[in-house]
């Protein structure tokens, strides 16, 4: 009985009436002719009352299933979606909140609609997470009312329901379906025409018309009789390494999402498109140490096995150490690779820190520094100036975008590369710089 009278909630125009009621009988009290109409509205609104009890309750009322994805997508919008069924023989108008998990802080998430008798509706809205991890739902909760709207009828479903947040799959697809389509211009991606040549050895061919004279086997010719010529194909199965910096530089965030999780996102989709160029992928990561070791290879459940390394990926963002990362480089990679480090340098100082044992590691392997642009200091730059402390901001602001600007001419100088991009490029731009890469035959 008391977990029944737990789903009866009382509507404002309950407490409405309520108070015309009493404003009523005190003038019935001061003026006794008043007293029979009280009475009569006071049975009306009584039956009402009863009424609007047994049209909510006497019936089965709403059922409701919230459909929830396998996973999440980590700084991606992910639709949630809520199917409601009216059991009722009239329109109900509905309240629905729904108990979200605690990382969003939010208690007042709600939704209003209605629902004609007998009828079906989908509702979805969507969450975008910040941090990977399990998110758990608590219950759905209805308040249902009929077209009286004197009081509501509670309903629950949904308890306890647990969705585990993973690194930016849904960025993943976007780019594999890009990857086919001529809209891939619009988001940065570009053909970059071949200058080098990295070929391997294929087999033996008939000469046919068109094929290079300089690839004319002319031992294979003498012994056959006729043009024979080597067949070449790129050289495929390099290994790509994203080496991500788990460090505290990496604990800055952007639009609520921070460094090391761009980084993460932006991993999972150049290892994805590697394997598509046939090549070997695998990552690692640092701070103190290196961990979450995937060995660069080509198997079908690699991109999985990167998949659930990047989602246990944890850090207590301290002080990375570099001399670290050069030991573990030499002694476990033995083929020169593509080594894409994703890092963050404020100052010259910074790099100059660690800039020896950046130029060790691309003595044997082609390294690519990844850092990131200071958007906040963009913005700031670009206001007007109204009084000295704006003009102080402003040329703070430009020394420290100018002085990226140098550690990217610091790097090129020692033969390594670099990318200095806004995070929300980031994805795009490791693309670019991996396709160019590839393009030039450098690796």
């Amino acid at each position: 009985m008391k977990r029944f009278f737990k789903n009866i909630y009382l509507n404002a125009r309950f407490f409405i009436g309520v108070g015309f009621l009493v404003f009523l009988f005190i003038l019935s009290y001061l003026f006794s002719g008043l007293f029979v109409i009280a009475q009569m509205l006071f049975f009306v609104f009584l039956s009402l009352i009863v009424v609007d009890f047994i049209l909510l309750f006497k019936q089965k009322g709403i059922t409701a299933t919230r459909i929830l994805p396998e996973k999440l997508s980590n700084g991606d919008d992910n639709p949630i979606e809520i199917s409601l069924q009216n059991n009722y023989n009239f329109t109900s108008t509905i309240k629905l909140i729904d108990e979200l998990p605690f990382q969003y802080q939010k208690r007042d998430f709600e939704i209003d609609t209605k629902l004609e008798k007998l009828d079906s509706k989908k509702i979805t809205y969507t969450l975008r997470p910040l941090e990977r991890g399990e998110y758990y739902f608590g219950n759905l909760n209805l308040y249902a009312t009929s077209p009286i709207n004197l009081i509501s009828r509670r309903f629950q479903f949904g308890k306890d329901a647990m969705v585990p947040n993973y690194p930016s799959f849904l960025q993943l697809k976007k780019y594999m379906l890009l990857a086919f389509s001529n809209k891939i211009f619009e988001y940065g991606l570009k053909k970059i025409r071949r200058i080098g040549h990295t070929m391997e050895f294929e087999q033996i061919k008939d000469y046919v018309q068109g094929d290079d004279l300089r690839n004319i086997n002319w031992k294979a010719t003498a012994k056959s009789n006729r043009l024979m010529v080597n067949q070449y194909q790129d050289e495929r199965s390099q290994p790509v390494y994203s080496v991500i910096d788990k460090g505290r530089v990496m604990k800055m965030p952007f639009e609520g999402l921070s460094l090391l999780d761009y980084a993460i996102n932006a991993s999972l989709v150049i290892s994805n498109v590697a394997l598509k160029k046939q090549d070997k992928a695998g990552i690692f990561s640092f701070s103190r140490k290196v961990e979450n070791r995937v060995v660069a290879e080509r198997r079908p459940s690699q991109m999985n096995t990167i998949l659930e390394t990047l989602y246990n990926l944890n850090t207590d963002f301290v002080e990375s150490d570099f001399s670290r990362l050069y030991i573990d480089v030499k002694r476990n990679l033995n083929q020169r690779s593509l080594l894409l480090l994703y890092t963050n340098f404020e100052t010259l100082d910074a790099l100059y820190r660690q800039l020896p044992y950046l130029k060790a590691i691309a003595k044997n392997h082609l390294l690519v520094v990844i850092f990131f642009e200071n958007t906040e200091l963009q913005k700031l730059t670009k206001t007007t100036a109204i009084n000295t402390y704006d003009i102080f901001e402003k040329t703070i602001a430009e020394k420290f975008i100018y002085e990226k600007k140098l550690i990217v001419n610091e790097l090129q100088k020692h033969g390594i590369q670099s990318i200095l991009t806004a995070p929300e490029h980031l994805t795009i731009n490791t693309i670019n710089k991996y396709l160019e890469i590839k393009a030039r035959g450098l690796l």
